[in-house]
């Protein structure tokens, strides 16, 4: 047995909210809409990962969820200039990734995240 993909699914009695966080910020595709649930993603290949934590490091909560990008600090500035709360950071980590914790619009904290050279 193999596993071939994992979803993450955050409650909401407003799907269509997640628009300007992921598709419009972070340029998610829509890859389904039913109404009751709005899948975003991309067809790009990705590494499937599951994390388990006591913190999240740096003495900050565990994020719901964590999304690498490019440009952590173009990311961050579009996450301000939206007014989405900024929990933490941007800060560079001794683990060697730059990243931001922000709460989208269902309340979930968000790790954006960029390893550095």
């Amino acid at each position: 047995m193999k596993v071939l993909r994992i979803v993450a699914n955050i409650e909401t009695a407003d799907p269509a909210a997640a628009k300007v966080f992921y598709k419009d910020i972070l340029g998610l595709d829509v890859l389904m809409d039913h109404d009751w649930i709005s899948t975003y993603g991309s067809n790009q290949s990705m590494r499937v990962q599951v994390g388990f934590a006591s913190e999240g490091g740096s003495d900050t909560p565990v994020p719901g969820l964590s999304i690498e990008v490019d440009d952590v600090d173009e990311a961050f500035a579009a996450m301000s200039a939206s007014a989405f709360e900024i929990i933490y950071g941007p800060a560079n980590e001794p683990w060697g990734v730059r990243r931001f914790y922000v709460r989208d619009p269902f309340g979930t904290i968000v790790n954006i995240l960029s390893h550095r050279p």
